[in-house]
Order: structure tokens, then sequence, then C-alpha cells
């Protein structure tokens, strides 16, 4: 059975000056999938908690917190105080909660990835990469 893939390699007539080596991906081991997902997602969370410091950082730096609680005190009369809602504590908390769902989340889904792709490469005949040496 010839795939698109074959088709294609069979087409190319031009020779080139250096040795050309094709190979197939056929198989993705499911479980380097997940541990490669979950680095990356560890990464991310990384990248998430530091970001929500320094844009925490940033807006308190400038007074934006300050002036929003200030306008919130005039709309319901001192009813709500940001300032105790929105702290160093619970945006940090928050970028936490975050970071773990985006972890969990992209974990699951570099698994999802794999089984696809192995339940694809049975239809496609997987994915022809070549390479060439100078």
């Amino acid at each position: 059975m010839s795939t698109v893939a074959d088709k294609l390699a069979k087409k190319s007539t031009r020779r080139t000056g250096g040795k050309q080596v094709r190979l197939r991906l056929v198989y993705v081991d499911f479980w380097s999938a997940v541990k490669l997902s979950f680095l990356g997602a560890v990464a991310l969370a990384i990248v998430t908690m530091v970001s929500f410091f320094l844009v925490f950082m940033v807006l308190q730096a400038t007074g934006v917190l300050t002036q929003t609680s200030d306008f919130l005190d005039k709309i319901t009369d001192g009813s709500i105080d940001l300032t105790s809602l929105v702290g160093l504590p619970q945006v940090m908390a928050f970028g936490a909660v975050v970071a773990i769902l985006n972890l969990i989340v992209f974990t699951v889904l570099g698994a999802v990835i794999a089984g696809i792709y192995n339940l694809a490469v049975k239809v496609t005949g997987g994915l022809l990469v070549g390479f060439m040496s100078n």
C-alpha cells in the first residue's frame, strides 16, 4: 500500500551532492510524551507564577490598585475593600491554582496527542522526514 509520502518521495528527481536519509516517524512512545509534556508544563507553571508576581508588582508600583480601590470605595460607599481582597498572598495563591490546573491540563493534553498520533499513523503511514548531509 503506497502512501502520499511515498509518492512525494518518488517525485523528487533532483539529486543532491550529499547523502540523503529519509526516516518515517511511525510511533510516539506514550510515557515519553507524558514526561515531555509534564516538563513543558512545569516550565509554563514557573513562567505563570513569575508573571503573576511581576504584574502585581507593576500594578502596585504604578498606583493602579490604590486608584481602583478609591474608585470602588466611592461607588460602594466603602463596603468593598479592594486592598484586603487583592494582596500579594491572594494573587500568588490564585497564580498557584492557575499553574497547577495548567500543569494537569497540558500533561493530559500531551498524552492525548500522543495517543491520537499513534492512531493516525495507522491511517496515514506516519510522518516522513528527510535529512541531508553537507
